[in-house]
């Protein structure tokens, strides 16, 4: 960061200089004069002679602006140079005049770098590479952090080795340079060890609770393949082998070096798990050898061990751990996870490399050369870096880009907490971590010099699809980027919104599956009579146009004011907008006196909010707290309503709880399969409808109806009975109506 300092002292951004359409925001951006760079069939692309690395990235180059790799003469030209540049490894220099582009840098990084600088000022303005015109800029440019970090989980749910090798690819377009690779975990451990075969041909499948049989291992030989098109790449992976906790997919394998604490109907299951590792010698020579073999395939600096949730029940309850505790004068289960940690630490070092965990492993004491992924935010992360840990911050719920982008009901499925684009962009890991301090204990460089950079984590549980994960992932990545490279001070989120839209056009052109959540237009309508009052927004504040004459909007088309007043029963479209092109898809809706009656789970409120999941499911997703299936629909109109229609499906109630399962609400039913009550204004008002659960069946979204009895406008609350939490009963929609 001292680096980064001195470099923004030396090229400071001149004076109207013009902005340009690059994501990460460079550190120095100044308008050149005279012609720029086109970009054809006839542009040159030129390395110096014999550097392998740098006809590389040409090579990247060229294939991402559609362009022939060469060193052709004549016209216009792309040269990279090596020379050092201000600011660090990673640091880059692009000049774009007289038809010709210089990228300069001292390592492949920082040339990778600036040739997607290149590519990215080339696609500007939602325009395709070839045929463009570059116009003459000069810029410098070097990272804030040096650790920009992904988490891919690949336990939970398993991806193909291509869908890996395409996230490397767009986060080589983001300047993202770490992916941490979740392996192991309770639902399945996904790596090939040459040692024990059964850890991947028993512990990498698992039986669902409906009978599926679910799965899949990455070969060593895949895992060699993918490291080496990552470090083609610029982007390092890190495997995570999850220890002393998370264990029950080995333990399956191999019974001898853990206690399962659950069989094996259990592995399809979501939550914290019982299971743990034995800390006997036999134990750490599996996972010394285990992790002998993950060494040898990841070149990487460092090597995760997760070391988060570690259930230590079994291990308190144990004669034998016990007795090796006596033994060796530990006093508790926490001081023992502290021991496992140091002995696993102790081979990694041994090998050249350097453990990296979850801040739980911060109990207990660590030593100093181990470093933290700060998940819990800034407290851990303040005690990690004043006892001298490297940090990386991985703050949850943030950064973990499970939790779904928006309201909209066309979210994937997820966690439920929202976590939009400005909330990402928001988070600033150098200085939230790190505050002020107190009084008596500042907060000072030697602490911050200790905070390693950003990682945003993908957690499968409840992503069972690529197109999912490829969702969650943008465009919050985006963001990701800008607060893991950009300065704070160069960090402006209103600029950052008017760059985006020639990013969602990059990835439209490159086929990449980003969300909607951020750019789509949420239509909120509410009935006057004959008239609707429809309110258009978007998260991002773009401009957005309807329609209600049929056509689909465009550039010409009415644009939404506060509110826009309808005619009941007209069909609606609008879009976002900016600079005159469409960026978000066309929402379109009939407000009809049925549409304005109507609610899908997304648009309802869960009435506690304490596990709040958007469930995955024939007919889902299902937006439900596994807590307290309970959901409110705030001011319905009741007026000329008779009856209540809901959409009920059933899941299986898969979520290891814990403790905590004594804490799921349950409410007693009046018949033996249960039923939806439906109450007014809240959750201990009068009861105007039940719908019984005995007919729902698994598979399919039922619907079940009762009269109903009200007027005017009342919050509606409808919980589910019954006499245990499983199976699980979730709501897909509520419709209100004339009758039965």
């Amino acid at each position: 960061m001292l680096r980064l300092a001195a470099l923004l002292l030396m090229v400071a951004t001149a004076a109207g200089a013009a902005e340009i359409d690059v994501i990460p925001r460079p550190a120095s951006v100044a308008a050149g004069v005279g012609a720029g760079l086109r970009l054809d069939g006839g542009t040159a692309i030129r390395t110096p002679p014999g550097d392998a690395g740098a006809a590389q990235v040409a090579g990247q180059l060229a294939t991402l602006l559609d362009l022939p790799a060469g060193g052709r003469h004549g016209g216009d030209a792309v040269v990279f140079v090596r020379d050092i540049v201000p600011g660090g490894d990673e640091a880059y220099r692009v000049i774009v005049a007289d038809h010709r582009t210089t990228i300069t840098a001292a390592t492949d990084a920082g040339l990778r770098y600036g040739a997607v600088t290149l590519w990215q000022l080339a696609t500007a303005g939602d325009r395709p590479a070839r045929g463009s015109v570059v116009p003459p800029v000069t810029i410098v440019d070097a990272p804030r952090f040096a650790w920009r970090g992904l988490l891919l989980d690949s336990a939970r749910h398993f991806q193909s080795t291509d869908f890996i090798r395409r996230t490397i690819d767009w986060m080589m377009w983001h300047k993202l340079n770490v992916l941490q690779w979740h392996l192991t975990d309770d639902q399945g451990w996904r790596l090939e060890i040459k040692a024990y075969p059964r850890l991947a041909a028993v512990g990498g499948f698992r039986t669902e609770r409906d009978g599926r049989r679910y799965g899949g291992y990455y070969t060593q030989a895949e895992v060699r393949g993918l490291v080496a098109y990552a470090a083609a790449r610029g982007v390092t992976i890190v495997p995570e082998i999850e220890m002393p906790g998370h264990a029950l997919a080995a333990i399956r394998a191999n019974p001898q070096i853990g206690f399962a604490g659950v069989g094996a109907e259990a592995a399809g299951d979501w939550g914290i798990f019982p299971s743990i590792y034995r800390t006997d010698d036999a134990t750490f020579a599996f996972l010394t050898t285990v992790l002998g073999e993950v060494v040898d395939l990841f070149p990487s600096r460092f090597v995760a061990i997760g070391g988060d949730e570690a259930v230590k029940t079994a291990w308190h309850a144990d004669p034998a751990t016990q007795a090796r505790m006596r033994t060796a004068g530990i006093a508790d289960e926490t001081a023992l996870q502290a021991a496992f940690v140091r002995r696993i630490g102790d081979f990694i070092n041994a090998r050249g490399r350097r453990l990296i965990g979850w801040d739980e492993i911060l109990d207990g004491g660590l030593p100093a050369t181990d470093a933290v992924l700060s998940w819990h935010g800034a407290d851990g992360a303040l005690v990690a870096a004043r006892a001298g840990h490297d940090v990386v911050m991985a703050t949850a719920p943030t950064l973990y880009f499970d939790n779904r982008q928006s309201t909209l009901p066309t979210e994937p499925p997820g966690r439920g907490t929202v976590v939009t684009l400005a909330d990402v962009y928001a988070y600033d890991p150098g200085a939230p971590p790190l505050p002020a301090g107190t009084p008596n204990t500042p907060v000072g460089e030697t602490e911050r010099a200790h905070i390693l950079g950003v990682q945003a984590n993908l957690w499968t549980e409840h992503m069972p699809t690529e197109a999912d994960v490829e969702r969650m992932a943008l465009p919050r990545a985006a963001a990701l980027a800008e607060i893991g490279w950009t300065t704070a001070r160069r960090r402006d989120w209103a600029d950052f919104v008017t760059r985006l839209p020639a990013q969602l056009a990059r990835y439209r052109r490159l086929g990449l599956g980003a969300d909607d959540g951020a750019v789509g237009v949420d239509i909120d309508a509410r009935r006057d009579g004959a008239t609707v009052a429809v309110r258009l927004a978007d998260q991002l504040g773009y401009p957005i146009r309807y329609t209600t004459d049929g056509a689909m909007p465009g550039s010409a088309s009415p644009l939404a004011t506060a509110s826009v007043t309808i005619p009941l029963g007209t069909t609606i479209r609008a879009a976002s907008f900016a600079a005159g092109r469409a960026v978000s898809p066309v929402t379109t809706r009939t407000l009809d006196d049925a549409a304005l009656r109507f609610r899908a789970s997304q648009q309802l409120t869960p009435c506690s909010e304490r596990v709040v999941l958007n469930l995955a499911g024939q007919g889902g997703p299902f937006l439900t707290d596994i807590m307290d299936a309970c959901w409110r629909w705030p001011a319905a109109d009741l007026d000329g309503i008779g009856a209540i229609g809901v959409g009920v499906a059933v899941l299986p109630f898969n979520f290891q709880l814990g403790d905590q399962a004594s804490r799921v609400t349950l409410r007693p039913p009046a018949t033996p399969g249960g039923e939806v009550v439906v109450r007014l204004d809240d959750c201990a008002g009068p009861v105007v409808a039940k719908l019984p659960l005995a007919d729902v069946r698994a598979g399919v979204v039922t619907p079940l109806t009762a009269p109903l009895a009200a007027t005017g406008r009342h919050d509606l609350c409808l919980a589910m009975t019954g006499r245990t939490a499983d199976p699980l009963h979730v709501l897909a929609w509520v419709r209100l109506g004339p009758t039965t």
